[in-house]
């Protein structure tokens, strides 16, 4: 999924986010408004892993979500 599809689908994953990173709040996926940088920052902060791991299960993440949008 590229950047311009997940800012414009932001609305319809924001649900899917929380359901994958539960330690992310409201607020949190709110302010992201389909950044990818910074939901990978934000996984990486929150879940105490490295930056490239974040990096790589946020877009193993989207890689799966994208098939169902």
């Amino acid at each position: 999924m590229n950047d311009d599809i997940l800012k414009g689908k932001w609305a319809q994953l924001k649900g899917r986010v929380k359901e994958q990173w539960g330690k992310l709040t409201d607020d949190e996926i709110d302010q992201l408004d389909g950044r990818r940088d910074q939901l990978v920052g934000k996984v990486q902060e929150r879940y105490g892993i490295a930056r490239d791991q974040a990096a790589r299960d946020v877009e193993n993440w989207l890689n799966n979500t994208a098939t169902q949008y």
